[in-house]
């Protein structure tokens, strides 16, 4: 299923598993600002805009646990799906050193248009799709990006968020991927992992969903074999502690 807003892959998929990725597309519609933010390519093509490599491990990681998947259409600075419609942050003007040409004098009329084309057809597609079953459980993708403009290297390979409200499958998690050798994985790192009006929150911690938030590394799943490698290291690892859980 597919709209302006986002495209679902294996909805006819049976298992508990839904994996969301908020941020899959780059892609500015024509009829905001043209179809151009105003910034360069070289800007559109990095994390500002998306998260790179994360539509294709979203992809990846669904097919392994039989699990249907909803991915935006839309760039997270045309606006942000994974926050609240009166978050901040919601349409940004000014990302990592980059200002946002077609957002900066963007107002009430342009968001709210932008929330009813967008936003709020991805939420109520995603709503849908987790209420399909009584025992959803919620994976959400992201990416991140390695070192951001004039800040240290960040030294995580990949990154477990949680809510205090919810860690039940984030520790571990957590845990099990800091077995392997060499792997460094961060704790709600490098960021928080309770965001009040985004997605997890919205979608899981207000249902009682059972919910984790995978941020990888985006230079390690640029290219298909990190891709397929990482989807291959967490569908195990997500069944497993499903399993061991009891969820």
């Amino acid at each position: 299923m597919t709209s302006e807003a986002y495209r679902i892959i294996g909805e006819e998929r049976r298992s508990r598993w839904l994996v969301t990725c908020d941020h899959a597309s780059n892609h500015v519609p024509d009829w905001v600002s043209g179809g151009d933010l105003g910034l360069p390519a070289s800007d559109m093509a990095r994390h500002i805009a998306w998260d790179v490599g994360a539509a294709a491990l979203t992809e990846a990681l669904a097919e392994r646990l039989d699990a249907p998947a909803i991915l935006s259409k839309f760039s997270r600075l045309v606006i942000d799906p994974n926050r609240g419609e009166d978050d901040p942050t919601l349409l940004m003007k000014l990302y990592d050193g980059s200002i946002i040409p077609g957002n900066r004098h963007a107002g009430p009329h342009e968001t709210e248009e932008r929330l009813e084309r967008l936003h709020r057809p991805y939420h109520a597609a995603l709503a849908e799709l987790a209420a399909r079953r009584d025992d959803t459980v919620i994976v959400a993708i992201h990416s991140y990006v390695s070192q951001l403009r004039g800040r240290r290297p960040r030294p995580w390979h990949a990154a477990i968020l949680h809510s205090h409200l919810d860690s039940r499958l984030a520790q571990p998690l957590i845990a099990r991927l800091r077995e392997e050798d060499g792997l460094v994985v961060g704790d709600n790192e490098p960021y928080s992992g309770h965001l009040p009006g985004d997605s997890i929150d919205r979608h899981a911690l207000r249902h009682g969903r059972p919910n984790v938030l995978i941020e990888v590394r985006n230079d390690l799943i640029e290219e298909v074999d990190g891709q397929i490698a990482w989807a291959d290291r967490l569908a195990p690892a997500l069944r497993d502690i499903l399993a061991e859980t009891g969820l």
